[in-house]
């Protein structure tokens, strides 16, 4: 009877992933899938799933091969994995080692492109609201570029030719290659920790994508929206677009673009000078024709030519004025006169000496009343009678017409 072999689990497993391990197609596969249950554990591993219509394969991608990547692994996101297929005999089940990962159907520059762009968008690093306006006249531009490139030169040719004023700072640093983008970030710091100028430029001239690459980092980004000096990117051409023309104050098509948006041209501004002076000569001159007219007018005024006539235009007012003042008195004067008499007609009218004068008297006692019937007196007082012209003393006799119906009394 033939002796069965009896394997432990781990030894299948690992007998396994030996033959596995041994068949060359299985270690260098391409396979083509759709990613889902991605998963990125703190150790920085990446755990997925790559499946299609029918099937699904186990994958996993280590911190040192995902640290080469591009783009950010997504659900739902198409790739082409490439590595080696084994078993990881704890487990048994069979997984792919992915080395490399590729966006199918775009490029992974163009994946880690939108990626980064819709991560900064929704921070608010593009929001207009953050962006700076640029001096107008600035006087000491920082230019953050390759110092070896065609562009800085044109940059500098420029700047001079625009705007000789402005002193210019170049602060060079790689612009491609893997150290580029920390070296970007850094001067950018520094010009802002120094304020060694007004406005920054920074850029490079034009290239493939993967030689713009500096400028779509994240570490730039920040870099340009933290910084507190305006920023302007200038990168490559005018089709070309990169993170840091999103996150800059102002983006220029080229870096001779640039150098135009950074600083105003002289000689426009010697033409606006010049035509603001031109405007300001007529001006000056239309006001002193002005004033001249009007003091040929003034001097024509008889106030000049002859100062004398307005005192004389003013006595002759004041006599008349006088002589109205005076006649009007007089009419107010006779006015009241003739009322006068009026009144002491009326009051000589009934005034008691009038009655007096035609015979009558005033009877009044000795206590100075004056007595109105007969019954306020008594025989033998004495009363005083006052006539037109003295007065009489006089002692009462008799009494008549008084109210008890008797003719009087004797004395």
């Amino acid at each position: 009877m033939e002796e069965r072999t009896v394997f432990t689990v781990s030894e299948a497993n690992n007998f396994i992933k030996a033959l596995l391990d041994g068949v060359p197609q299985l270690q260098g596969i391409y396979v083509r899938g759709e990613i889902s249950n991605y998963k990125l554990y703190p150790s920085g591993h990446h755990y997925f799933t790559l499946k299609d219509e029918s099937g699904a394969m186990r994958c996993v991608l280590f911190k040192g091969s995902a640290s080469r990547l591009r783009f950010r692994p997504e659900n739902g996101m198409r790739v082409i994995a490439f590595g080696r297929v084994s078993v990881f005999p704890r487990d048994g089940a069979y997984q792919l080692y992915v080395s490399g990962l590729t966006a199918e159907g775009v490029g992974d520059l163009h994946v880690a492109f939108e990626q980064l762009k819709d991560k900064l968008y929704k921070e608010g690093l593009f929001d207009p609201a953050h962006k700076k306006p640029l001096p107008r006249y600035p006087k000491t531009i920082a230019i953050v570029t390759s110092s070896a490139g065609a562009a800085v030169h044109d940059m500098i040719r420029i700047l001079g030719a625009r705007w000789p004023l402005a002193k210019i700072v170049l602060l060079p640093v790689r612009v491609q290659g893997a150290e580029a983008p920390s070296e970007i970030a850094g001067a950018i710091r520094y010009a802002n920790r120094w304020r060694v100028a007004d406005v920054i430029i920074t850029g490079r001239g034009g290239g493939s994508i993967e030689d713009l690459w500096a400028f779509n980092d994240e570490r730039v980004a920040r870099a340009i929206y933290d910084s507190e000096l305006p920023v302007v990117s200038a990168v490559g051409h005018e089709p070309d677009v990169t993170i840091a023309d999103f996150v800059a104050d102002a983006r220029a098509s080229t870096p001779s673009n640039a150098a135009e948006i950074a600083v105003p041209d002289q000689n426009e501004l010697r033409r606006r000078l010049a035509a603001t002076a031109e405007r300001m000569a007529a001006r000056e001159a239309a006001r002193l024709e002005a004033l001249r007219k009007r003091l040929a007018e003034l001097s024509r005024k008889r106030a000049l030519t002859d100062p004398t006539a307005f005192v004389s235009d003013k006595r002759m007012l004041l006599d008349y004025t006088r002589s109205r003042l005076a006649a009007a008195a007089r009419r107010q004067l006779a006015e009241r006169q003739k009322t006068y008499a009026a009144l002491c007609a009326s009051l000589d009218a009934l005034s008691p000496l009038k009655v007096l004068g035609r015979g009558y008297a005033v009877a009044r006692a000795a206590d100075g009343r004056v007595l109105k019937r007969a019954a306020d007196i008594s025989i033998g007082d004495r009363l005083d009678l006052t006539l037109a012209e003295g007065t009489l003393g006089c002692v009462v006799e008799t009494i008549g017409g008084t109210d008890d119906g008797k003719d009087g009394k004797e004395l």
